[in-house]
């Protein structure tokens, strides 16, 4: 069975075919596909937005889909980004302008008041209008500085007191047990095992 999943980012689709092997799926996404699908997410959650983004993409492609959407909740901000985490600032900020405009914003802020959270919601829809969603958190504080080369987004500023690593500064096979997709792949596929045939596996 093909899966579309819904990105134009190489990095997310290599993720999720670490995350998803074995598996009787074979992922694609909308690049591969030569698909430009654009979806306002307009939803009030991560999930909301997950799945107008699948249901989008599916009807599009007429292939079962799989979206998420995730994004860094800091604490000290309210909780912002929150769900406009990859539009922050504007759509013309690129990754490193977005890390740089938040750690302005935390610049007077206290160690052990920089909490965040990092949250994922995964939506899979199916031609048949089946649709499931499944959702991971992994807490972390906001390091001073960007620190790591792996990752993508906010990674190289959210820190894991437990490791004493970065996201970004984490291998690749250990961010794939621990970060908020991960959690929320691992419940996906447990799902899409059940669904279609194939082997579960430990986390």
């Amino acid at each position: 069975m093909k899966l579309l999943v819904a990105t134009k980012n190489p990095g997310k689709l290599k993720e999720f075919r670490e995350l998803l092997a074995g598996l009787p799926v074979e992922l694609t996404s909308l690049a591969e596909l030569h698909l430009d699908v654009e979806v306002a997410e307009t939803g009030d959650s991560y999930a909301e937005n997950a799945l107008q983004k699948a249901r989008e993409c599916c009807r599009v492609s007429g292939f079962c889909t799989l979206a998420d959407d995730s994004g860094l909740e800091v604490d000290a901000l309210g909780g912002r980004p929150g769900i406009r985490s990859a539009r922050y600032g504007g759509s013309g900020l690129s990754d490193s302008d977005r890390v740089t405009l938040l750690l302005s914003e935390l610049e007077s802020t206290a160690q052990e008041q920089r909490t965040a959270h990092f949250r994922a919601a995964i939506a899979i829809v199916c031609q048949d209008s089946r649709s499931w969603v499944v959702e991971g958190q992994c807490d972390g504080v906001i390091s001073r500085q960007p620190i790591g080369e792996n990752g993508f987004g906010y990674d190289p500023i959210f820190y894991l007191p437990d490791r004493q690593l970065t996201m970004a500064q984490l291998p690749e096979d250990e961010k794939n047990r621990i970060s908020h997709r991960a959690q929320a792949a691992r419940k996906a596929r447990a799902l899409l095992a059940k669904e279609f045939g194939g082997a579960e596996r430990d986390a």
